[in-house]
């Protein structure tokens, strides 16, 4: 996500203080979420109070009370079954990878320059080479580089591309948790551009000959929030089936998005898109959580679908030459603001501590209900979360949802370096992200990580982990390792 000005800066439409305008609906939403998963809890205090009574009797009072023995184990069995029926399994992220391509696939801000001179004319160009340099983006993101001509974007050269980052990540990821690709139940892969057919997920059955009663799912065209969509497609049919893994594969097929015109509107991802992809392996089998280093606490997902304006922000479409082009509507950070305080309001009540809630709701009543003209008051999700993993969709949405949520530049690093490093990888940024913190030692029992996607449609989704043990980076290999000493790096803003 990004938005361009007329002199070709990436910048803002100024982002919706959305934590000034909260509606009650979903405020109402969130507990709603609260109260329906939360209500299995509610046995565990009954059960604990029946032993305690009945760890006061003795034998004699037992044998003189038969009835009162029976009832109580009646209702132990009862909410015992109750319990165990109704609670939701736990999901672990056992590990992730996210591919780092082979330096042949680097290129510079000049070098892309450079390759652009044949295509496009003067205007087009030096409108994005205005967006290039104040991107964000180092010398050291990645191309397909050797196809990085439009004339070889061909549908092999896109499923070359395809199969280099998807298969790198999965073989990563099965070499670092050692789990035997056959013993996956589940298979889900998205690509919001590039959708052949056969589908790219099943590309990976054909690659690794997987068996006949493998479930797949192959997720196009829902943008760079897909990612955490997988997330809880992978969470509901998990729930469904005990003792089962399930992979998620992110990536964005770059070539097939590049856009040869000379409509800016649609020129601004050719500028910050780049290769990228990464594969996470999640289980919910209870023997994994000791070598697991997430559990999933929450997915909460928002789509503004149904109104046209955030439809279409982000639409693509066919001009009459024929060429293809994502469009950025000018309503598209106005549109991400508003989804994304419909996703944050929702998410609310599920993490924020109870003093945060009791302040928040408070005000909400003195507002709404007795129209009392006082300040609103603004949650600080700071005291919910440790670490933020945002969409690096672009600077200036950054920058927006730093003023926002009022988060510090040491809480914004992971994702303003996954931005510099890496550019924006579409739906698989958020793991860069997280991969960042644990390659920096920051991830330590407990924490709580708050990852946070846009898409097209308009998507806002929201995932909640929490760090079942400590990261030790010494024991660690992700994309990061090999350079973390070098960052975080002075990005021109």
């Amino acid at each position: 996500m990004a938005q361009n000005s007329p002199n070709g800066e990436i910048q803002s439409s100024n982002l919706p203080n959305f934590l000034l305008s909260v509606r009650l609906k979903y405020v109402k939403l969130g507990y709603h979420y609260l109260i329906s998963n939360a209500i299995y809890l509610l046995i565990v205090p009954i059960l604990v109070a029946v032993g305690l009574h009945l760890s006061t009797l003795t034998l004699e009072d037992l044998m003189t009370n038969l009835a009162m023995l029976k009832s109580y184990s009646t209702l132990v069995v009862f909410l015992g079954t109750v319990y165990f029926m109704s609670r939701p399994r736990n999901v672990y992220l056992v590990d992730f990878s996210c591919f780092k391509p082979h330096e042949r696939y680097m290129i510079s801000k000049e070098r892309l320059v450079e390759k652009l001179k044949d295509i496009f004319d003067e205007s087009s160009l030096n409108f994005q080479k205005k967006i290039l340099y104040n991107s964000g983006l180092s010398d050291k993101t990645y191309v397909p580089v050797d196809k990085w001509i439009p004339s070889n974007f061909s549908l092999s050269s896109n499923q070359h591309q395809a199969k280099l980052v998807i298969i790198g990540a999965i073989d990563d990821l099965l070499a670092k948790t050692g789990v035997k690709i056959r013993d996956i139940g589940f298979i889900i892969v998205n690509s919001s551009m590039f959708n052949p057919t056969p589908s790219l997920s099943a590309m990976v059955v054909n690659h690794y000959k997987l068996g006949v009663n493998v479930i797949t799912y192959n997720l196009g065209g829902m943008g760079c929030s897909a990612g955490l969509i997988s997330v809880d497609l992978a969470n509901r049919l998990l729930q469904g089936q005990a003792n089962s893994y399930a992979l998620i594969v992110s990536t964005e097929i770059v070539s097939s998005a590049f856009y040869t015109g000379n409509d800016k509107s649609k020129l601004i991802p050719n500028m910050i898109f780049r290769m990228g992809a990464s594969a996470v392996l999640l289980s919910n089998r209870f023997s994994d959580r000791r070598r697991s280093k997430y559990q999933l606490m929450h997915v909460v997902r928002t789509h503004k679908g149904a109104d046209d304006r955030a439809f279409s922000c982000v639409f693509q479409d066919e001009e009459e030459d024929g060429k293809k082009g994502m469009s950025l509507s000018k309503d598209l950070m106005a549109v991400a603001g508003e989804a994304l305080k419909t996703n944050i309001t929702t998410l609310g009540p599920l993490v924020l501590p109870m003093s945060e809630q009791l302040l928040f709701f408070i005000s909400l009543i003195a507002r709404n209900v007795f129209k009392r003209k006082i300040k609103p008051y603004i949650p600080d999700f700071k005291m919910a979360f440790e670490h933020f993993c945002i969409h690096a969709g672009g600077r200036a949405v950054l920058d927006e949802l730093q003023k926002n949520l009022d988060l510090s530049e040491a809480l914004m690093e992971p994702s303003r370096m996954t931005l510099y490093r890496f550019g924006n990888t579409s739906s698989s940024s958020v793991w860069y992200n997280l991969a960042y913190s644990e390659a920096k030692g920051r991830i330590k029992k407990g924490d709580r990580a708050w990852q946070i996607g846009f898409g097209s449609g308009f998507k806002c989704n929201s995932a909640v982990w929490r760090a079942i043990r400590t990261v030790n980076p010494a024991k660690e290999k992700n994309a990061w390792t090999d350079e973390i000493d070098d960052f975080p790096a002075q990005v021109s803003r």
